[in-house]
């Protein structure tokens, strides 16, 4: 059954290159993610070798350049490959988009030439699994107030701190990690897995992204080569770029969430009979998924605009944020009232309805707060800043 999710003709606006890819990474996650995306999450253990599948199919830093082993596409294209992802399941989009936008970004806009060549080509196969070190056990939305230190120590800088829910560490081979230096000067850098007093604990017990290893970056005394510092980057500039460009992928990502879990209402409610027809036909099934597809429509609509100032260099950080906070909020209000349609089915992971629900309460937390993008927008609007 071919249900309708693009009620606007948005398709219209994307190129035959967009449709080429969204319909490749759309094939990947009905073969390789949705089959056995329940048991993964139900036993709490990552996809193997996921990485090494995203790179093959383009999905890793895809708007990198060809010449650094990206596949040099454009800012609709990797919003649709996000889609795509998270449709599948958030921790699968939340993998490829710390690659992508946290690590392979930042390295591609700040890094010499000589890292760019050591890193991001073997970035952009799955070969190299990177993370992203900036909030803190006690610095989250707040990221100025880092504690995590480095010292200049000759040809070396000693990094000494930590850094905590984060996405791919314990099986990360590279960190892009966050630090302040002896003049308080936010720094970026690059720091390797075998460098002594590198350690990365697992964050054990969670309800929300299971199928993905989240954990800890823990620096005692460890020596970082100077040649790893990005040269010329300074202060939060350098990191908020970067969460820029992450929470504009997240914009695009969720809607494959909501999508998902409306598709599932759909046919459901075509089939599941009750008091002698589909309960599809009754009204206040029938307005629960109006209401989705106007959401989603919105949704996609925005970040189709997004996409294209984003293409151009105009999106600005305030017009993410507000694609963000709105399009993770759209997404867990389907995952939960769809959930409803399914009744007590809903629960089971047959549907994967609490599943996406469930992740998504880790997306509307993380690359800012809910509450904080609020804030954001309304800084914007009226000139002053409530965060201090």
């Amino acid at each position: 059954m071919i249900i309708n999710t693009d009620y606007f003709q948005i398709d219209d606006l994307l190129t035959e290159e967009h449709l080429l890819v969204r319909q490749s990474v759309r094939e990947f996650v009905q073969q390789e993610i949705k089959p056995i995306i329940d048991e993964h999450a139900h036993e709490h253990k990552d996809i193997p070798d996921l990485m090494k599948k995203l790179g093959s199919i383009g999905a890793l830093g895809p708007y990198i350049p060809e010449e650094y082993g990206g596949a040099g596409l454009d800012q609709i294209a990797y919003g649709l490959i996000m889609q795509e992802l998270e449709a599948g399941d958030s921790a699968v989009r939340s993998s490829a988009s710390v690659q992508s936008s946290l690590v392979m970004f930042p390295i591609h806009k700040y890094a010499t030439e000589e890292q760019k060549k050591k890193w991001l080509p073997g970035l952009a196969t799955g070969e190299i699994i990177g993370c992203f070190g900036l909030t803190e056990p006690n610095h989250g939305s707040n990221p100025a107030g880092m504690e995590t230190r480095i010292k200049d120590d000759g040809d070396h800088v000693i990094l000494n701190g930590a850094k905590m829910w984060i996405t791919n560490s314990p099986i990360a081979h590279i960190a892009v990690v966050w630090a302040k230096d002896e003049e308080g000067q936010i720094r970026g850098m690059v720091v390797e897995r075998d460098m002594e007093g590198f350690t990365t604990p697992e964050t054990h017990n969670k309800w929300s992204l299971r199928a993905s290893k989240t954990g800890e970056l823990v620096f005692n005394n460890v020596r970082v080569p100077k040649e790893n510092l990005f040269p010329d980057i300074r202060g939060l500039k350098g990191p908020l770029s970067c969460l820029n460009s992450a929470r504009y992928g997240i914009s695009w990502g969720v809607i494959g969430a909501a999508i998902d879990c409306y598709e599932t209402a759909v046919k459901y409610s075509l089939e599941r009979t009750q008091f002698g027809k589909p309960i599809g036909g009754f009204q206040l099934q029938q307005k629960k998924l109006a209401e989705f597809l106007t959401e989603i429509t919105k949704a996609q609509l925005l970040c189709w605009r997004l996409g294209t100032l984003k293409n151009e260099d105009k999106a600005t950080p305030q017009q993410i944020s507000m694609a963000k906070r709105n399009n993770v909020k759209m997404a867990i209000d389907i995952a939960r009232e769809s959930r409803q349609i399914l009744g007590g089915m809903g629960i089971v992971g047959d549907y994967p309805m609490m599943r996406h629900a469930a992740n998504l309460e880790s997306v509307i937390t993380y690359e800012g707060t809910h509450d904080v993008h609020l804030l954001i927008t309304g800084m914007d609007i009226t000139g002053i800043n409530a965060f201090s």
